[in-house]
């Protein structure tokens, strides 16, 4: 079935990983976001289980956030740790009932007769749509290789290559991603992640107050944004750090896991952990961030990545120092330094601040701007309009 231009405003359903209000950028919302200025979105968010609700009190709501109405279904059946059998079928196919009936919900209560399904990432449920609900689209999003991670490669890859094969079109976050996705459906694109472009640049537009508590001496502050986790090299930060004893790290985000007390970085006097911050708090840091960096490990998992981050920075007009993890971020060659190994990284640190010229800077932010949310939404009518 074709998607002529002229329907462009056809309701969209999203069914995502990523909770709407996460402390951290989520691709899935910010697309979203972006498709609802022109659409009605009914944003599902991965549910929580009884494993959740039971620990942590975790269970559903509802709320609109504009033109997004969001929705968190019942509670499902915690099946993860369960090998892969007739027990765990059964109770996935519970799941997709459950799952089922929140989609028939929507569509019933908001009068929805055609209507668009995206698939973020969450290939856990909903692989595929019974026929008398059927989308005029069926979308997959591919954000990250599920086989690198234990936890979703226990079950994830069998699912999502299922899922994959079931969906009308695929995109995929990351060069990489493409071509593994690829062998498995021929209707798959490249669709990388953006950023907020108009809101990142701030850091540069406009004079922003420095965060409370936030250092305000003399020193150069070098920092970081997003999640600190297992793809961040931890050795290499510390190694950073002691080399240049006379700068600052900050590192906004959540930090997930003890590896950073492991590593010693807890202890270096010239390295804070912020915590979360909301999206919009962002700017604010990197408009005292004399450069800025994204130490990932250089690994197959970081292979699939495409770091939404580095839009962010550019649109901040900041140099960047990033490993050279992944097709996506030697991309970026021409606007930020990638580098090979731990001592390059260090050492261009120095060169991206002697170097950060207006020129430059500009170049940055112009380079964002061909990457903004609103570009992705134009390119993804595109493509399933094809």
């Amino acid at each position: 079935m074709s998607l002529p231009l002229f329907n462009r405003n056809i309701d969209i359903v999203c069914f995502s990983l990523s909770r709407w209000d996460a402390p951290i950028s989520s691709p899935a919302a910010s697309l979203a976001k972006e498709l609802s200025k022109n659409n009605r979105v009914f944003y599902i968010e991965h549910p929580y289980s009884y494993k959740d609700y039971l620990a942590e009190g975790k269970s559903y709501r509802n709320y609109n956030d504009g033109n997004v109405s969001v929705i968190t279904p019942p509670l499902v059946y915690p099946i993860n740790f369960l090998p892969e059998g007739k027990l765990y079928n059964r109770l996935s196919s519970a799941n997709d009932i459950i799952l089922q009936k929140t989609l028939r919900k929507i569509l019933s209560e908001h009068h929805i007769k055609e209507y668009l399904f995206i698939n973020f990432s969450d290939p856990f449920f909903l692989r595929s749509i019974p026929t008398e609900i059927k989308p005029v689209r069926f979308i997959y999003q591919c954000m990250d290789d599920l086989s690198q991670v234990d936890y979703t490669a226990k079950h994830g890859i069998r699912l999502e290559n299922e899922i994959v094969k079931n969906a009308d079109v695929v995109l995929c976050t990351s060069r990489e991603l493409t071509k593994i996705k690829s062998a498995i459906s021929s209707n798959v694109h490249f669709h990388p992640n953006a950023a907020d472009v108009e809101l990142f640049k701030t850091a540069a537009t406009e004079i922003l107050n420095r965060p409370a508590g936030m250092y305000s001496g003399d020193k150069k502050i070098i920092g970081f944004t997003g999640s600190i986790e297992y793809r961040t090299d931890f050795n290499l930060l510390y190694k950073a750090a002691k080399v240049h004893h006379d700068k600052i790290f900050y590192l906004v985000g959540p930090v997930i896991g003890k590896e950073h007390i492991k590593h010693g970085l807890t202890k270096l006097p010239n390295v804070v952990f912020t915590g979360a911050r909301q999206l919009r708090e962002l700017p604010s840091y990197l408009r005292y961030f004399d450069c800025c960096i994204i130490p990932y490990k250089i690994n197959k998992l970081t292979a699939s990545i495409y770091p939404l981050k580095i839009n962010e920075y550019l649109a901040a007009g900041k140099p960047v120092v990033a490993t050279n993890f992944s097709e996506d971020i030697s991309s970026f060659r021409n606007h930020a330094y990638i580098t090979g190994t731990h001592d390059e990284f260090i050492d261009a640190i120095d060169k991206a601040i002697d170097e950060d010229v207006i020129n430059k800077k500009v170049a940055r932010m112009e380079a964002a701007g061909a990457n903004s949310w609103e570009k992705r939404v134009e390119e993804f009518w595109e493509i399933i309009s094809g």
